[in-house]
């Protein structure tokens, strides 16, 4: 359990910056570069992510089971992951659907963690899937207080919709075929 919450910490603790200290992330960008800041904030958040992998891994199947839904949640869940990978896309391929979305990054950690949370009643499951969200819905409140950044994307253009949304249903498809089986160990099971 050390590992994944030590994990969430770094993973999660890099991503909140932003949220708690805005201005301090700023004095040090302007003193040491954007290039040096974006460096160590990659290293520290993929040291998280390593751990929050390796922890979840570890402890998948031997903490307590909080709750079982019933298996017709799968299909709500399922639901649920329809639109991330092209909310995913619509971050860096600018047109109408990351304009409706606003922070698409942030709705596909929402549908994500809660289809996940829906999906999977371990106490690991809570802290990993619960923790997500909350930090989801915290950045995205702290969105309106701060100012806007600008991200690296595609020029905006009539077709990005349609890349998004074809690209990201044809990533969805394959996640669910053999994807999530390859990736994560566990292949999806639906009703």
């Amino acid at each position: 359990m050390t590992q994944l919450v030590a994990g969430l910490i770094l993973f999660l603790g890099a991503h909140s910056i932003s949220i708690v200290a805005p201005a301090w992330r700023d004095r040090v960008v302007a003193r040491i570069g954007l290039r040096p800041w974006q460096g160590m904030y990659a290293v520290i958040a993929l040291a998280g992510l390593i751990m929050i992998v390796r922890g979840y891994a570890d402890l998948r199947n031997q903490t307590a089971l909080l709750y079982v839904l019933p298996r017709w949640i799968n299909v709500v869940s399922s639901t649920l992951m329809l639109p991330v990978f092209p909310l995913l896309l619509a971050t860096y391929l600018p047109g109408a659907v990351k304009t409706a979305a606003r922070h698409p990054t942030l709705v596909a950690v929402k549908f994500w963690a809660l289809a996940h949370l829906l999906a999977n009643g371990f106490v690991v499951d809570v802290i990993l899937f619960g923790s997500v969200l909350a930090w989801a819905v915290a950045d995205r409140i702290s969105l309106k207080r701060r100012l806007p950044r600008e991200n690296p994307a595609a020029p905006a253009g009539p077709w990005n919709d349609v890349i998004v949304v074809v690209g990201g249903l044809l990533l969805y498809m394959l996640m669910l075929q053999w994807g999530h089986a390859w990736l994560i160990g566990m292949p999806l099971v639906l009703p």
